[in-house]
């Protein structure tokens, strides 16, 4: 039997002893290390980590590693997670009328490449929106919303996130703006994918605005939601270079594949727990 593997990931103050710490511990409790990866950022003075970790004979006593990993993060004002690999993050997945980015992860994720457990899809639009799409098992929910019952309708996704234990949201496309409560309360654990390279051009028809401006690149970036809109945390982000022969047809065209990668990429890190917040920044422990 192969044995469970854990993913271990910390962030503390930065000084000496904290790899000898952390090392020490998983030794004392059977485990192995597979593969670490960490980060000293000069300018925060704070040290990153992500440890993959086993025990050879599946004998890994996880309650008591974890108890020792509290006492090592006490000493040095850590925080940590300490998770089995085997367990797959529940994911909610938010989409409006343009359903590219959704129809991508589902594909990924029926394939194996996306470890997640889609929880449920959440859409603005009725599900026969999505008729070509093979939404077969899973819950789905149409919330539509106007300015006047949009407080009710997030309290209903809220709720939603709740009762399907979703651990994570991704807004695939999801052309609405949360709330600055609802930022708030998802804060860490919700994954925007915006249309250009940012900063970029804000506001309606991003691609038009573009071609009127000439640009010889176009991008998207994701980013974890904050209450500044589009200002997140940035995950991942990606280009294409076009020519001046480009239509905004082709643009949309070409931005539709970058929005695709570009979130899938930024998804499939978190699930793997490879992304630390570190302020207004991100560290990503990439392959």
């Amino acid at each position: 039997m192969t044995p469970d593997q854990y993913i271990l990931t910390l962030s503390c103050p930065n000084r000496p002893g904290i790899v000898a710490a952390i090392a020490t511990a998983i030794f004392r409790h059977g485990g192995n290390i597979l593969a670490a990866q960490q980060f000293d950022d000069a300018d925060s003075n704070r040290f990153f980590a992500r440890i993959v970790l086993d025990h050879p004979e599946n004998r890994l006593d996880v309650a008591r590693l974890d108890g020792a990993l509290g006492a090592v993060a006490a000493e040095f004002a850590m925080e940590y997670t300490l998770r089995n690999r085997a367990l797959r993050k529940r994911v909610m997945l938010l989409v409006s009328r343009f359903d590219h980015c959704l129809a991508d992860l589902l594909y990924r994720w029926r394939i194996g490449e996306l470890p997640m457990q889609v929880a449920a899809i959440v859409a603005n639009h009725p599900r026969q929106t999505y008729s070509h799409l093979d939404l077969a098992g899973i819950d789905f929910h149409h919330l539509p919303v106007t300015p006047a019952d949009k407080p009710e309708q997030e309290a209903r996704l809220l709720e939603l996130i709740s009762a399907t234990g979703s651990e994570v949201v991704v807004l695939a496309r999801y052309m609405q703006v949360l709330s600055d409560d609802l930022a708030h309360r998802l804060a860490g654990r919700c994954i925007n994918i915006h249309h250009s390279f940012l900063p970029g051009f804000k506001g309606a028809r991003p691609y038009h605005q573009a071609h009127r401006r000439g640009v010889k690149l176009i991008g998207a970036t994701a980013h974890y939601v904050t209450a500044a809109l589009d200002e997140g945390p940035i995950i991942e982000q990606d280009v294409e270079r076009i020519s001046h022969a480009d239509t905004p047809e082709d643009l949309i065209r070409q931005g539709r594949d970058i929005e695709r990668r570009v979130l899938s990429r930024a998804l499939r890190w978190h699930l793997e727990d490879r992304i630390l917040l570190n302020g207004s920044r991100t560290v990503v422990f990439r392959d």
